[in-house]
């Protein structure tokens, strides 16, 4: 009976070190272990490298290196056709620079937020609005500074930290918050980009070699 092996890659995976072997980038099952265990050892000779960066990759590949040493191995595949290794910088920056990094981003997403806010206030006149509210509730004019005001400042605020579920490194529910989802859109995309890139390239260069 044919030896059948599974095999799962993520579609983006990261490694640190030069020398890259199929257990550091993909999960690997077969029913003999023996088989297994040499598997998982192979070098990935299209993701060594020492230069850091994004390199795409072919499941393909993979399933070539592996029939280099098993020809008579079934190997099934259960995870992405297409992959990205992921080799990280060995020195990562330090503290200060981390810090630097973190207030100049805080301090651009809090003056984006209140010319947002502003803007907004503006276009649809809330002050008018807020007076014209009180003034029919109450009778009185409004001095600027009400009850109104007040409550719908609080309530922005509130507003905020309610929708980005995130509050001095607590999450308010297990959910993951919107800037995380925008962010793993943000990497799909890119992932996808780079895989369609590299697909293209490779098709335009083979297609360029028998003319």
């Amino acid at each position: 009976m044919k030896e059948k092996l599974y095999l799962k890659i993520d579609k983006n995976v990261q490694v640190h070190d030069s020398t890259v072997f199929l257990k550091d980038i993909a999960q690997v099952e077969c029913a003999a272990k023996e088989i297994e265990n040499r598997v998982k050892v192979l070098k990935v000779q299209g993701a060594a490298t020492e230069k850091p960066g994004r390199h795409v990759l072919s499941v393909m590949e993979i399933i070539e290196t592996i029939h280099q040493e098993f020809p008579t191995l079934e190997v099934v595949n259960i995870g992405e056709a297409d992959f990205i290794v992921t080799k990280e910088k060995a020195k990562q920056p330090g503290m200060a620079v981390i810090w630097l990094k973190t207030i100049f981003v805080m301090a651009l997403a809090f003056a984006g937020a209140a010319f947002t806010i502003m803007t907004f206030n503006n276009d649809v006149d809330i002050p008018k609005l807020f007076g014209q509210l009180f003034e029919q509730f109450t009778g009185k004019p409004s001095d600027g500074f009400t009850i109104l005001e007040l409550s719908y400042s609080v309530g922005v605020g509130l507003g905020i930290l309610v929708f980005f579920n995130h509050f001095a490194g607590r999450k308010l529910t297990a959910d993951p918050t919107p800037m995380e989802v925008e962010m793993r859109l943000y990497e799909d995309d890119v992932d996808t980009t780079l895989i369609e890139t590299s697909s293209r390239s490779k098709k335009s260069h083979g297609q360029e070699k028998p003319s």
